[in-house]
């Protein structure tokens, strides 16, 4: 019983930061999924893929795994970097690509 500890990344929807800096436990599958031959439905016998725990903070997941004896791996989180940029960049006499209407 292995887990994975990490960040998840914000929706491509999302403009802010909000609900962004939880961290999730969640369990790796065991078992393979297999294909049910009628309805072609992708199923799997393993419970335990469904369950995510959620936590304020890393140390928090790590302490929870380390009580319980679930060994786990953490995922470090990309941070974004975002380029500065102003209202006024969009009408520059040297932009690259002139503007136009």
């Amino acid at each position: 019983m292995t887990a994975k500890i990490y960040r998840p990344a914000r929706n491509a929807m999302q403009a802010g930061k909000a609900n962004s800096h939880i961290w999730v436990l969640e369990f790796d599958q065991e078992k393979p999924r297999s294909i049910d031959p009628i309805m072609g439905y992708t199923s799997s016998a393993d419970m335990k893929s469904q369950i995510q725990i959620r936590f304020k903070t890393r140390e928090e997941a790590v302490a929870y795994a380390s009580r319980n004896g679930i060994s786990f791996r953490v995922i470090e989180p990309k941070e974004s970097r975002r380029r500065q940029m102003a209202y006024a960049d969009n009408f520059r006499f040297d932009r690259r690509v002139p503007w136009t209407h």
